[in-house]
């Protein structure tokens, strides 16, 4: 029971969803603005879990099985009733957002709305699936550049979306500094690292496939000492610089130095294979720890 629960959640990216909404509410405390409605985050994750799930159920390659393909093909007719009901949800609260918030939404210039139809664009196109988008610019395959793809299109989701949306909620201008591009970028980097780690799962099939990933080009080794833990060091690093100039007290740096710290020990945990559940419980987990140390950091420094 319990086991098929856990494949329920993670492989069916509920557990997406609720990183997405803690990294959003994180980002929006850490930004010192306060959280955005109840129906904005459910549409924040019923809208991951549903396209998450999309582009699993869309998958052909059937070279490569693994236990959460498996999952798919076992369940494929509850997961589209799902998907419907998700869809709905999803159409229904979009309706309710902006007839709620119609009049703020001339808060929203034309200019900041850019940054997000890129993202879109970006996430639309990489699995090719909604748009029916060629191969050539498919950003699935576009080798070392997916995982900061991926990074990107969550730090605007995560990051930028809730400030805009705050505009709209709260019929008011905000004007954006230098701690927002601090914490977009901060979020950018470690979801990015994030979505290198997980290449390793995806190593064999992305070879034969051959898309040049990090892990295709370099190897397994040299990816998580050359790259991945020098990038998690570089951020820690970042982050102490950042923190002393805006004068974060120490244990707000302690606190938020906790993600950067498990990223490498998971790193280095990385050196032998691992089962796919481990991968989506353990390296996807690490957005929802990064999320609580930026909480609990925020409300115990107020």
């Amino acid at each position: 029971m319990l086991k098929r629960l856990a494949q329920f959640i993670f492989y069916g990216n509920y557990f997406y969803g609720c990183c997405t909404v803690a990294l959003a509410f994180e980002a929006s405390m850490q930004q010192n603005l306060p959280p955005n409605s109840l129906f904005f985050y459910l549409l924040l994750y019923f809208g991951t879990v549903l396209f998450y799930t999309r582009a699993y159920i869309k998958e052909r390659d059937t070279r490569y099985i693994n236990n959460r393909n498996k999952w798919y093909s076992s369940n494929k007719a509850l997961i589209q009733k799902l998907q419907l009901i998700l869809l709905i949800i999803c159409l229904v609260l979009s309706f309710v957002l902006f007839i709620k918030n119609a009049p703020g939404l001339q808060n929203i210039s034309l200019l900041q709305t850019l940054p997000v139809a890129f993202a879109g664009f970006i996430a639309l196109s990489y699995y090719g699936f909604l748009l029916g988008l060629p191969a050539k610019i498919n950003a699935r395959k576009t080798g070392w550049l997916k995982p900061f793809a991926i990074g990107f299109v969550w730090a605007v989701a995560v990051t930028y979306i809730p400030v805009l949306w705050y505009q709209a909620e709260q019929n008011t201008h905000y004007i954006f500094s230098r701690i927002n591009g601090w914490l977009f970028i901060k979020n950018f980097m470690f979801i990015s690292v994030l979505a290198i780690l997980f290449d390793i799962k995806d190593y064999a099939a992305d070879h034969n496939k051959r898309l040049k990933t990090f892990v295709v080009r370099m190897g397994l080794h040299k990816t998580i000492f050359y790259i991945i833990i020098p990038l998690a060091i570089l951020g820690f690093i970042s982050l102490v610089i950042f923190a002393r100039y805006e004068q974060f007290s120490p244990l707000r740096i302690i606190i938020n130095s906790i993600p950067f710290v498990l990223l490498i020990i998971v790193a280095w945990s990385m050196q032998r294979r691992k089962p796919i559940i481990y991968y989506l419980a353990v390296i996807d987990g690490l957005m929802l720890v990064k999320a609580l140390c930026g909480i609990t950091a925020s409300l115990l420094t107020k």
